[in-house]
């Protein structure tokens, strides 16, 4: 996993970096910044200049949605909704995992082929799964342009390794300008287009991240910006996309502009991993009243594909401070993955939704080469495939849960 390497290159630059910033520490060095944040009164008062309904808190019920929702009527609900109006629902979660994300791009194309996959009335992504969404939200048509990014990409076109003066001196380990050109490569203005128009139809796209001046995770809803006449949407976009899986401390935290009453600011985000590693919607929301509203047909299906493993892996650890905090890390971020399935798999139970789970079995025990090891991802890819067009075992609760009676 990328992470992994991601830890040993920490620990190996940790000391050097310690001993250099105490020695410019006592000379009295400090490095500035030019960044005007956001001042705290207006934490959750500022936006996206023109798209109010942009993005919301992860744990609040957007006011925008809550009012559309108390005050729409049957007629309101069949024009702006038509795609998800009085059809059965799916809802698509997809989680963090770096390459691992080749084991969902795998899963799709395989649940392509066995004719079972359906379209999905809202796709989340996390991290790997923020960089996937769009495409499994748009469709089989995709499939294609998903293996090409999971098998053929490596390290190299993800990041740009910093010399030691040059992280001291950054905000990160590591640049990412390799993976903005990748994006803006792939999630062009044509995907950005089809994002909108689906969007009209009342299909949703969601992507996480955190807020770091809030210390607080976003939701934000790409449909929404994608079908807006922002003048910089496509920038937007990757911006968002790219913050998502902005590793903190390995990966630079994306600035975004944002603005409130003619004011201009800049927020940091990063990785949505740090606030949660997959979701669906905040418990605030009242779901069943959605469902009802949109005449939902069935039980609504929850599928979460986690790109990662649900057991723990063992390691040796050398008994001093770093590899035990690392490790410590690397824990805390699996248990919080397991934490999240839990969440979600209660709010299925609360709103009468049907949960199914995919994860990458023990049994595969290939091991990457790189942080990004196209070898390793190829192989990922065909695990995926293979189970799903099978007909894909999905779980039907979070890992060591007994339903009982």
């Amino acid at each position: 996993m990328l992470r992994s390497q991601l830890k040993k290159r920490i620990w190996l630059l940790s000391s050097r970096l310690l001993a250099i910033a105490i020695l410019l520490t006592v000379a009295g060095c400090a490095s500035t910044s030019t960044m005007k944040p956001v001042p705290e009164e207006l934490i959750s008062q500022v936006g996206i200049e023109g798209i109010p309904e942009a993005r919301f808190w992860a744990d609040e019920w957007p006011k925008f949605s809550l009012e559309i929702f108390e005050t729409y009527t049957d007629t309101d609900f069949r024009k702006h909704y038509s795609g998800i109006y009085e059809k059965a629902h799916s809802y698509l979660a997809i989680s963090g995992g770096g390459p691992n994300g080749a084991f969902g791009a795998g899963l799709f194309a395989g649940w392509t082929a066995s004719g079972t996959r359906p379209e999905f009335t809202m796709v989340t992504g996390i991290s790997t799964g923020a960089l996937t969404a769009p495409f499994a939200f748009l469709g089989s048509d995709y499939d294609d342009t998903l293996k090409e990014v999971y098998t053929t990409t490596s390290t190299k076109d993800i990041i740009e390794e910093r010399n030691i003066l040059s992280a001291l001196f950054s905000d990160s380990m590591a640049d990412t300008a390799p993976l903005k050109l990748l994006i803006a490569k792939y999630v062009t203005s044509d995907v950005v287009s089809a994002i909108g128009r689906e969007h009209q139809r009342g299909r949703r796209l969601l992507v996480g991240t955190v807020n770091l001046n809030a210390g607080r995770s976003v939701i934000w809803n790409i449909g929404a910006i994608a079908s807006s006449n922002h003048p910089h949407k496509l920038d937007l976009i990757h911006d968002i996309l790219r913050a998502s899986a902005a590793i903190p401390i390995a990966f630079p935290p994306v600035a975004i502009n944002v603005e409130k009453n003619g004011g201009q600011y800049e927020e940091l985000h990063v990785d949505g991993g740090t606030g949660s590693q997959v979701f669906v919607y905040p418990a605030s929301v009242d779901w069943r009243l959605i469902t009802k509203k949109l005449k939902a047909q069935g039980k609504p299906m929850v599928y979460v594909i986690r790109n990662s493993f649900i057991g723990p892996d063992y390691q040796s650890i050398d008994r001093s401070m770093l590899p035990i905090g690392l490790r410590s890390i690397d824990s805390l971020i699996r248990t919080q993955g397991i934490g999240d399935l839990y969440q979600i798999y209660a709010l299925c139970e609360r709103d009468g939704n049907n949960f199914n789970l995919a994860y990458i079995p023990a049994e595969f025990t290939e091991k990457p080469k790189e942080g990004f090891d196209p070898v390793y991802m190829g192989k990922l890819y065909e695990l995926g495939y293979q189970m799903a067009i099978k007909g894909y075992p999905w779980a039907k609760a979070p890992p060591g849960f007994i339903k009982g009676d």
